[in-house]
């Protein structure tokens, strides 16, 4: 088990932030300052300076972190390994997940694997796409599922399946007869926005700007980060969203919403992202390889059940 100090010290490193790494590390601000203190400490040295509210790394904090990385990684990996030495896929699975993969995709796969493989503790964390990448660059996940690919320079990025987005709207809404809609035809209609952050917000946008508009284009009434409260919205007919077929397989068939597909259409990917050059075990290439042929299946039943 790595030092606690250098894991507190690793963590607010990469926020630049006593406050953000505590609510990362589940901890209080006073026990994380106590924590960096001691390091200081321990090396006669400051680590961080302290200026008009800002943080920012000394020399010898850009030093300490450097090593700071490489002794947590040789440290989880020597106790993944000496935990597989028995044989058995076991232990801790710290997963993060974007909000929509995380309430309408995993919990299933998270179900069947945690039968086939009980001696497993899965651990989720939700957030959307933009939290789920920076916990995972920081290492307090082992994985992470988001929507589209990474941006960060510290992770690579594994294309799991793709996901097709649509306008969704209520029965009663003008939309709802359309057999398509261009992104133009969308600018007269309210519309109901996922929130900056949201890995579908970033793929709608950067569609928007390759049909030649600008993301403010549309008649944004209100913005919401979470897919169910999204439905809600739009089930009462204050305006459109645009949604993963996914997530509204359920409402579709009961008749609460209607799906209308986007000309041309919205695909996307859906993704694994892990930090470089991390050691991955077995537990987590395991889950990964299931996870992946799981979300194929499910996608190709999810098309087959819309075609019907």
């Amino acid at each position: 088990m790595a030092d606690r100090r250098l894991q507190v010290f690793h963590a607010v490193a990469k926020h630049l932030s006593f406050t953000k790494a505590a609510e990362a590390l589940f901890m209080t601000q006073p026990a994380v300052t106590f924590q960096i203190r001691q390091l200081e400490e321990h090396f006669d040295t400051r680590l961080f300076d302290r200026a008009h509210g800002r943080i920012s790394l000394t020399a010898a904090g850009v030093m300490a972190l450097d090593y700071a990385e490489r002794i947590l990684a040789l440290s989880a990996e020597l106790d993944t390994r000496l935990k597989e030495s028995s044989g058995q896929v076991a232990g801790p699975l710290l997963i993060g997940a974007s909000t929509t993969i995380a309430e309408f995709l995993l919990p299933q796969i998270l179900g069947e694997f945690k039968t086939r493989y009980p001696a497993v503790i899965p651990r989720l964390f939700v957030g959307n796409s933009e939290a789920v990448q920076v916990r995972a660059a920081e290492r307090s996940l082992d994985l992470g599922f988001i929507e589209g690919d990474s941006h960060l320079p510290s992770l690579v990025t594994d294309i799991c399946c793709d996901d097709e987005l649509q306008v969704v709207c209520a029965p009663t809404h003008d939309l709802a007869t359309c057999k398509s809609v261009t992104p133009k035809a969308l600018t007269q209609h309210a519309y109901v926005s996922r929130e900056p952050g949201s890995g579908t917000r970033e793929v709608i946008d950067h569609y928007l700007q390759k049909s030649g508009l600008a993301p403010d284009a549309l008649q944004v009434v209100m913005e919401v980060s979470s897919p169910e409260a999204l439905k809600g919205l739009v089930v009462t007919g204050v305006g459109f969203a645009i949604m993963s077929r996914a997530t509204v397989a359920k409402e579709i068939r009961l008749a609460e919403l209607i799906q209308v597909p986007l000309s041309p259409r919205l695909l996307r990917h859906l993704s694994v992202v892990y930090p470089k050059e991390r050691f991955h075990s077995r537990l987590v290439n395991s889950f990964v390889e299931f996870a992946k042929e799981r979300l194929i299946v499910m996608q190709a039943s999810d098309r087959h059940v819309a075609g019907n």
